[in-house]
């Protein structure tokens, strides 16, 4: 079955990013302005694009790629990933390319690391003003895509202790940013002792960061 979704899954832009040498295909994190600590979780991402390689055969790097809004190398990721726990600013140049890189095809998974909400979704709106993040449902593809969560999105780390969300912006139809609240998977995906997470939430992470790799993949365009 997993072969089966994955073969769906490497379509369009997908297809030739996988033809390419093996480790070719990362993550890059983005490096955003605001005084923000977007380099939190320093080896959360290395440690998901090695389950990524294990559990789907799908040749990613084991290394991340770091990106600003403004650094040409940008348009050769077709994933990013942004984290942290503070201020998000993006520039008046940051907001027009952020959208013409979602527009022409990128993805944006945002993961809360407890304080980036308000700002977030401030500076995402400048991006997206005419569309609201719109909570997904338990049934949407990036839950059972590759792994099923009955439940949707599953809760990691404690925070508030509110139930975990995962919010969407669509364009023409199609997911172009997540955005995951009160789970923080980016905690799970870490060294084993950062957080002492029980090896079931680190598992229940790894399974949704594979998700959502895998789910981005299916979106990207050319």
């Amino acid at each position: 079955m997993k072969s089966t979704i994955l073969a769906l899954c490497l379509t369009g832009a997908a297809v030739a990013a996988a033809a390419q040498t093996p480790g070719t295909i990362t993550i890059a994190q983005l490096q955003y302005g605001g005084g923000g600590d977007w380099y939190a979780n320093p080896t959360a991402l290395t440690n998901l694009l090695k389950e990524i390689r294990t559990r789907t055969g799908i040749p990613v790097t084991t290394e991340p790629a770091t990106t600003r809004l403004t650094d040409p190398a940008l348009w050769s990721y077709p994933i990013l990933h942004m984290t942290g726990h503070g201020n998000v600013r993006f520039t008046e140049e940051d907001v027009r390319t952020l959208r013409r890189y979602l527009e022409a095809g990128g993805f944006l998974h945002a993961d809360d690391n407890y304080g980036l909400d308000t700002s977030f979704r401030r500076e995402i709106r400048k991006v997206f003003p005419e569309a609201e993040l719109r909570e997904l449902p338990p049934d949407h593809p990036i839950y059972t895509i590759f792994y099923r969560f009955e439940g949707g999105l599953p809760k990691i780390h404690r925070h508030d202790g509110k139930p975990p969300q995962g919010f969407g912006i669509f364009h023409r139809g199609r997911l172009v940013v997540y955005y995951t609240y009160e789970t923080d998977l980016g905690n799970g995906w870490e060294d084993a002792e950062t957080h002492d997470d029980p090896p079931e939430v680190r598992e229940r992470a790894f399974r949704m960061g594979v998700n959502i790799f895998m789910f981005a993949l299916s979106q990207v365009t050319t």
